[in-house]
């Protein structure tokens, strides 16, 4: 493996793959003083106010003279926000779909309404937090021994959280809870729901059902604690209404269903400088390969886009679908000006430690998770992906919340990047974890499904790794567990993007 990596010949940075002492070369340059592992050195002379570039993109700017050979970091870079002149559709690359007699299969659940599930739960959801504990209680009556006569069952979630009333009956966040709420009753993961409120709230369960055109039937229920008389009735009562819901859950097997119908939430990504070279563009690679399935990839984290939406716009299908992207990355930089924040709030602390320096940076490398097909729709938060192909959903950059959104829209996979490490999962949507290098997944083998690190440290092809996270994603969808999964994670994951004030 070389001391360093070029991504591209107009760039004036590369990327050291080894702590690198003061006085060594690289390529023309001699490095000024020491740098860690995964951050940038200068190649060329960089004039303050001049554009640092990476990937033959924009990172930032030099917020003073930087001379070849120097550390390229926080202390010599400046943010500004985005300005492009943004194309639309003429980045397409055609999809070649695999023949309908070639493609492949996965073992899952078909439901009545002819979605598939990867997994078989009873969801408990509420529809505010005062019916949390009432909802964990219910689902903590079932464990392992019950649980036991019922093989088909993956087990019984509570899906609570921490909203539903002191908010407008209206607008973004109802709108947005309402979504979730919908999108989780409706999972095609969930063989069962019931539906748990108090009674009083804002977010009223009966107008959901009304809005939503749902009926209650063996395998859907709903309840409010003050129709049945307080908390330990509803628990009881709840607990009876899911003991007879799991003898029906439990006839639903798993059938061979073609891999057109998994939708998988591309998710996190902008770890560390590793991420973008290694993890992101081989689940990229993977992405391309469920779209020539006839899948479904959905991309997320509008604020993780940031600085290369333009490369998504490039490849919308149409303008309209394109400025739709626009308008979202206009409405989060409004956002974070009335919340007196910066578009640059992330990079975190931990990715800057991992070389990333600007969110212009950590964008690129998470846009690349998104593969070369064309974007095909864009959608709300929470909102249904009905759109097949590679997709995007506006969501917050803050994981649980991203993913939450991208489960609610219809993921019934996750595959997430990582270069620091996470202890991550989800329900119902199991989550695989792809490393970006090889240090972390040795340190943290226990949490991470995948080593992408081994495209730098065994030479590995991203073809090969590609190809290698696709077919993971076909044996969780059948039925195999992934790390997180296997540890019980999922539970506590269940993170609701709060919009709006709290009133």
């Amino acid at each position: 493996m070389s001391d360093f990596i070029r991504l591209d010949v107009a760039d004036n940075v590369v990327t050291v793959t080894r702590p690198t002492e003061t006085g060594h070369a690289i390529e023309t340059a001699t490095t000024l003083s020491l740098v860690p592992r995964g951050h940038k050195v200068a190649t060329a002379p960089i004039r303050k106010g001049e554009a640092v570039r990476k990937y033959n993109q924009i990172i930032g700017y030099a917020s003073e003279d930087i001379p070849p050979g120097a550390h390229v970091h926080t202390h010599n870079i400046e943010f500004r926000n985005t300005v492009a002149d943004y194309e639309f559709a003429t980045d397409l690359r055609p999809v070649e779909p695999v023949a309908e007699a070639a493609r492949d299969t996965f073992m899952g659940y078909r439901r009545a309404n002819g979605k598939v599930g990867t997994r078989n739960y009873i969801a408990i959801v509420t529809s505010v937090n005062c019916s949390a504990t009432a909802a964990r209680m219910i689902a903590q009556a079932f464990g392992p021994d019950e649980l036991a006569a019922y093989p088909n069952v993956d087990g019984v979630v509570a899906f609570v959280h921490g909203t539903g009333c002191g908010m407008a009956g209206d607008g973004e966040g109802f709108d947005a809870l309402q979504r979730v709420m919908w999108g989780y009753a409706r999972h095609a993961n969930h063989a069962g729901v019931l539906m748990v409120g108090l009674g009083c709230e804002m977010n009223q369960i009966d107008w959901l059902l009304e809005a939503m055109g749902i009926e209650t039937g063996p395998l859907f229920q709903a309840m409010n604690i003050q129709d049945v008389a307080g908390l330990k009735k509803t628990i009881e009562i709840g607990i009876e209404k899911v003991r007879a819901m799991l003898p029906e859950a439990n006839k639903f097997q798993r059938e061979e269903c073609p891999v057109s119908e998994l939708c998988v939430a591309l998710q996190c990504g902008g770890s560390d400088a590793w991420s973008g070279i290694t993890a992101n563009p081989a689940l990229g690679y993977a992405c391309d390969l469920l779209v020539a399935q006839g899948g479904t990839g959905v991309l997320a984290e509008t604020p993780e886009i940031y600085g290369a939406e333009h490369l998504l716009t490039r490849r919308a299908i149409d303008e309209k679908t394109g400025r739709k992207l626009v308008k979202l990355v206009r409405w989060w930089e409004d956002y974070t000006e009335r919340n007196k924040g910066s578009m640059d709030n992330n990079p975190s602390p931990g990715n800057k430690k991992g070389g990333l320096t600007t969110i212009l940076e950590k964008s690129l490398g998470a846009a690349a998770k998104g593969g070369t097909t064309p974007l095909t729709g864009v959608f709300r938060y929470g909102e249904p992906v009905t759109a097949k192909g590679f997709t995007f959903m506006d969501s917050p950059g803050y994981d649980p919340a991203s993913v939450t959104g991208q489960i609610a829209s219809g993921c019934n996979l996750v595959a997430f990047t990582t270069g620091r490490g996470s202890a991550f999962g989800s329900k119902p949507a199991p989550c695989i974890k792809i490393a970006t290098n090889t240090q972390m997944y040795e340190r943290m083998t226990g949490d991470m499904d995948i080593n992408a690190g081994e495209m730098l440290s065994d030479g590995v092809s991203l073809e090969q790794k590609g190809r290698e996270i696709y077919e993971l994603l076909i044996r969780v969808a059948s039925g195999e567990q992934s790390k997180s999964e296997a540890q019980g994670l999922g539970d506590y994951e269940f993170v609701p993007w709060q919009i709006g004030a709290t009133m």
